[in-house]
Order: C-alpha cells, then sequence, then structure tokens
C-alpha cells in the first residue's frame, strides 16, 4: 500500500498506531504482526509497560518499506 519510507501512507499508519497499537500495521496490511501488537499492548499495559509496545507499534509503521514482490529481469537492451 505506502510506497517508501515517508511516504502518506506511512505517515497514516503511523497515526494509527498512535491511537490503537496495532492499527497502522493492519492498515499496512501485516494482519499478524497487527496483532502480536495489540495483544501485546494490551497485556503489558497491565503492568504499566504497554507504552513500550505502543511506540514500537508507532516506529514500526512509520519505518514499513514494503518488500517488491515482482521479479526484476534482465533489462532489454535496444541493439
Amino acid at each position: 500500500m505506502s510506497a517508501a519510507q515517508g511516504s502518506a501512507g506511512n505517515v497514516i499508519a503511523a497515526l494509527a498506531s498512535f491511537f490503537i497499537p496495532g492499527l497502522g500495521q493492519l492498515i499496512q496490511g501485516r494482519v499478524i504482526r497487527a496483532l502480536i501488537m495489540f495483544l501485546l499492548a494490551g497485556f503489558l499495559w497491565w503492568f504499566l509497560l504497554g507504552w513500550i509496545v505502543h511506540l514500537w507499534s508507532i516506529i514500526d509503521a512509520a519505518l514499513f518499506k514494503p518488500s517488491s514482490t515482482l521479479p526484476r529481469g534482465p533489462r532489454a537492451s535496444a541493439a
């Protein structure tokens, strides 16, 4: 969804994770990571340590770079 680090998609994802840990990862299509962030933050808030995962979630969403799934073959050169 996001093109590169610092793109508008990453900013929106980071803002979403600011309000709900894992929501930014969910917006980026990373469902498993979103679930881990959400559950871990919820569990650790009982011990007043949830803010650590909350910040990790925000930073992770902001710095996410999607991997290129398209194969890159040799370019055809003009002869």
